[in-house]
């Protein structure tokens, strides 16, 4: 269950914040209940903070001022208005954005609902979308839902209908989660993209249902839906993770043929053939009595492996890093497939100290044994897919660190 809790985490963080920068298309508004209003989710009693003169004196750092939840940004707001100091839309969008990316959603959630009712006519899909989500965090689900409904029909937009779904995700509301997802299908008015199918997959990856997964790309394909590179990755998981490889080899030649593909997928595509011929994924290990033991726990680390094969192909150096380190310190053993899977990743995108580093965690870990001969498959499957620099790299790295790899290399 932990490391099913670590990769829902990981997954929420590609999907968080996506709504704010897709949907701009504007919709009549709906009053919100004001038994929902953020000012009571902690209580009616607020005291607004005193502000030092000498600090910065603009309408966000009063707001990021407000350190604890129970005070108020709907009073900051009111103020700075009451000073005749002009407050813009596109501002308080910015703001919220900040204060739910540092998790402030209560004061987020203010900001939103400010807007609503003083700039109503300025209020896009992509705001009322926000506010789903940001009232499941401070309300929960419930609220949410029943604010998503209360809302009138022209604001049951795509944008809101995919952050009601991206709520139930979040929170593993799995029945929920498809009965939504049913009427979403069922609807022919509006017109939904790949994030509102990625939200599906995602679920089902987080709660270890991956035969689904197919279900949803059939619903996809039959609706002329275009995936994208987050589409093709949970594809691939859900194959990858029932070590059904005949498919996943599919999968690729049908992202090679993709017109949408882009660099970012030429190196996911050739990143994943690597980790396939490397980390010698194959349907036969897991019919075997030890491996079907293990089964459970080796299609969650092979999910984590295509979580960092997917920010290798985006070029998110950033979140691999993040992604590896909070693998390493979980209290599960790491598997080859694992310490195959990043060196490959930091390989790909050129970083060599890193990969340094990784080989040398693996030599010095207790509970995994360092392979040279997986070495050796890598620097062949780099070969393979005409990376013959990196895999030079990737062997004058070896000698660096003294890894023999003599009667290895094909």
């Amino acid at each position: 269950m932990a490391t099913r809790s670590l990769f829902h985490g990981l997954r929420c963080r590609l999907t968080n914040g996506v709504f704010e920068s897709n949907f701009i298309r504007n919709a009549e508004a709906s009053l919100f209940s004001k038994s929902y209003s953020a000012d009571t989710a902690i209580g009616s009693s607020f005291v607004e903070e005193s502000f030092d003169s000498v600090e910065k004196d603009d309408l966000r750092s009063r707001i990021f001022r407000l350190r604890l939840p129970k005070r108020s940004a709907t009073t900051v707001l009111e103020k700075w208005a009451g000073e005749g100091n002009q407050i813009s839309v596109t501002e308080l969008r910015y703001i919220s954005r900040e204060l739910k990316r540092t998790r402030r959603y209560k004061h987020a959630l203010e900001i939103i609902e400010w807007m609503v009712h003083h700039e109503e006519s300025k209020i896009s899909d992509a705001d009322y979308a926000s506010r789903i989500d940001l009232i499941s965090k401070v309300f929960g689900i419930d609220a949410a839902e029943r604010y998503f409904e209360g809302l009138h029909l022209a604001s049951k937009t795509t944008e809101t209908y995919t952050s009601l779904l991206h709520a139930y995700a979040g929170s593993k509301q799995t029945e929920r989660a498809e009965a939504l997802f049913k009427r979403i299908i069922e609807t022919d008015s509006l017109t939904f993209g790949a994030i509102t199918y990625n939200e599906m997959m995602t679920l089902y990856m987080s709660v270890g249902q991956v035969e689904k997964v197919p279900e949803v790309i059939e619903v996809l394909k039959r609706k002329k839906v275009s995936p994208d590179i987050f589409t093709y990755n949970l594809w691939l998981s859900s194959c990858a993770a029932t070590f059904n490889i005949d498919e996943l080899r599919k999968i690729l030649e049908e992202m090679r043929r993709d017109a949408s593909s882009y660099e970012g997928w030429a190196r996911y595509i050739d990143l994943t053939s690597i980790y396939i011929n490397s980390s010698r994924l194959s349907s036969a290990e897991s019919s075997s009595p030890v491996e079907a033991e293990k089964s459970i726990s080796q299609r969650e680390w092979v999910t984590y492996d295509f979580l960092l094969i997917l920010h290798t192909g985006l070029g998110n150096k950033d979140m691999i890093d993040q992604i590896w380190k909070s693998l390493r310190n979980t209290n599960q053993k790491l598997s080859s497939r694992s310490y195959i899977c990043v060196l490959s990743s930091y390989l790909m995108l050129g970083h060599l100290r890193e990969a340094g580093d990784v080989i040398d965690q693996w030599k010095e870990s207790k509970t995994t044994e360092f392979d040279a001969s997986a070495c050796s498959r890598i620097l062949n499957a780099f070969r393979d897919v005409g990376l013959e620099e990196k895999a030079n790299d990737f062997q004058l790295l070896l000698v660096q660190k003294k890894c023999s790899l003599e009667n290895e290399v094909s």
